[in-house]
């Protein structure tokens, strides 16, 4: 029989996260404890919880006396994630350098590879999936734990709240940059690594254009909203309580 492992905590977040990326839950709602937790069939306790950890994460705030809302993202919280996860993964970057091996290189290579074919395929899907994999590549080789901590939730506040269309021109161009970064491990070309990485891929400056086109007007190529079928949340235990939400 198969038993959940995860908590009911972790349950309720990973479904508010999937509710975000949908566009379930839209920047400047009030969330209602009452109408969630009902529906959910949970008591407010595990949904308090997921709650908090979204509020440290940046994606809804929690105002006494107010209630709960989803946070919108502003051009001032894009800029500040780019330069935090451009200045945190250079500096992934510059420590594992030296330890990036032939096996690693090639890696990098095909995942951009198929990149590239999934944007020719319009496969946003895997796209989004592959690019994470290609960041990992490197991030994976960092033992700074508390940086790769820190970069996934501003990702995801930047990609996946809710989720959106791509624009085919900047993600070539970020395959290009990706191009540039392999050569640049190859060479242990540590200001040339930099240089594309934080200086070009994570420049807001140099990304705006494509940035206020992506967040602040409707993609041309966005994806028909992707129809969720009904879900369960389960505790630790086998007993199982359906999603309503569907």
């Amino acid at each position: 029989m198969f038993i959940n492992q995860k908590s009911l905590r972790e349950q309720v977040y990973d479904y508010l996260r999937e509710e975000l990326s949908q566009g379930s839950l839209l920047p400047g709602m009030i969330i209602d404890l009452n109408v969630i937790s009902g529906k959910l069939g949970i008591s407010k306790t595990p949904l308090r919880d997921a709650l908090l950890q979204l509020d440290t994460e940046g994606f809804v705030t929690i105002s006494p006396r107010r209630g709960i809302f989803v946070n919108r993202l502003t051009l001032e919280d894009i800029r500040d994630c780019y330069e935090i996860i451009g200045a945190l993964e250079s500096t992934a970057i510059l420590s594992v350098i030296d330890h990036i091996q032939p096996l690693h290189l090639e890696k990098m290579r095909i995942l951009n590879k198929a990149l590239k074919a999934d944007l020719q395929q319009e496969d946003y899907a895997s796209y989004y999936q592959r690019n994470l994999l290609f960041h990992g590549v490197f991030l994976d080789l960092s033992r700074n734990a508390p940086l790769k901590r820190i970069i996934m939730p501003l990702k995801q506040r930047l990609y996946d709240f809710p989720r959106r269309g791509y624009i085919k021109a900047w993600e070539l161009r970020n395959c290009r940059d990706h191009d540039r970064l392999i050569k640049a491990f190859e060479k242990k070309d540590r200001e040339a690594a930099v240089a594309v990485w934080r200086d070009v891929h994570w420049s807001f400056t140099k990304q705006e254009p494509f940035i206020r086109s992506f967040y602040f007007s409707e993609p041309a190529n966005a994806p028909a909203p992707v129809t969720q079928g009904r879900r369960m949340i389960r505790t630790s235990n086998t007993r199982q309580r359906p999603n309503m939400l569907s």
